[in-house]
């Protein structure tokens, strides 16, 4: 019998396995030990056939260095970022360890707290091998709808790209601009973000579907979102270590919009609200920096 193990207990991996566990036996392992049914040591957790990794973006890379050994797996990112160092997909973190083949990505609407309810949820599963994206789709239970494409990039783009559109639109609403400037942002965010897809090869219907244009919708508009709520701190006036410390858990879109932002520089894509999100973490004044968004005639 196949075994399947969730790579990381946060909040999003916890939901994946209370989610999984339903339909199938399951472990969950993190490199934190922690008090849950079924959790089992990193090691152990590691020889299963089917991993799912739900573990920061930011530390993915260096972690697989000293961890990953088990070149037969077939995994399924649940994570969602770029790694800043570096520029990296975090399919291409993996492509380091295993082969295309055996790589999968998760996207799509998807707070973790309507998981671990059983809400009805629609997600997205692209990898290049179709027949393993639906072996992945087959561990998830009927609350879950589970849709399968082979755009990897167009996925991983668009679930990181959110997360920094999110945190524009939790500034745009801390500074009480209003619901019209926020509708703004929001499809001028998408513009921009299947921009940025366009030249990396993603398909267009992916920023239309569950991937872009759902994820972004839900987490752009939502206090449920970690990225939101750092823009409505920020709005507020807080510091960004400030905000970190407050939230207590890892917001993808920080270090994600400095990714971006080097990406965008070193290919010239125009990445406008990227640019000045990037300028507000840097210290920038909030109410001027989007301001001056909000008045550029060509920030589409």
């Amino acid at each position: 019998m196949s075994s399947i193990a969730i790579i990381g207990a946060g909040k999003w991996g916890s939901a994946l396995y209370h989610a999984l566990n339903t339909k199938n036996t399951c472990f969950i392992s993190s490199p934190t030990p922690r008090e849950m049914p079924h959790f089992i040591p990193i090691k152990e957790a590691l020889k299963c056939d089917y991993l799912i990794f739900a573990l920061s973006a930011q530390a993915l890379h260096t972690w697989l260095k000293t961890h990953f050994k088990n070149q037969n797996a077939k995994v399924l990112i649940a994570s969602k970022g770029i790694e800043a160092r570096t520029g990296l997909f975090l399919d291409e973190i993996f492509m380091e360890f295993l082969d295309e083949s055996q790589i999968c990505v998760l996207s799509g609407p998807s707070f973790a707290a309507e998981v671990e309810k059983h809400l009805p949820t629609a997600l997205m599963i692209n990898g290049k091998n179709l027949a393993l994206c639906k072996e992945f789709a087959n561990f998830f239970p009927d609350f879950i709808k589970t849709y399968i494409d082979d755009d990897v990039r167009g996925a991983e783009i668009c679930g990181a790209y959110k997360n920094v559109l999110a945190i524009a639109s939790g500034i745009c609403d801390g500074l009480k601009l209003g619901n019209n400037a926020r509708a703004s942002l929001i499809s001028r965010g998408l513009i921009e973000m299947h921009r940025f897809g366009k030249f990396f090869q993603a398909k267009e219907e992916t920023f239309l579907g569950l991937s872009g244009a759902g994820d972004l919708f839900l987490t752009a508009s939502s206090v449920l979102s970690r990225n939101y709520r750092v823009g409505l701190m920020l709005a507020q006036g807080k510091n960004l270590r400030e905000i970190l410390q407050t939230l207590g858990e890892v917001a993808e879109g920080v270090e994600t919009a400095f990714a971006i932002e080097k990406l965008a520089k070193k290919n010239q894509i125009y990445t406008p609200i990227v640019s000045e999100v990037v300028s507000i973490l840097q210290g920038e004044s909030v109410r001027n920096s989007v301001e001056k968004l909000l008045k550029q005639k060509d920030w589409i």
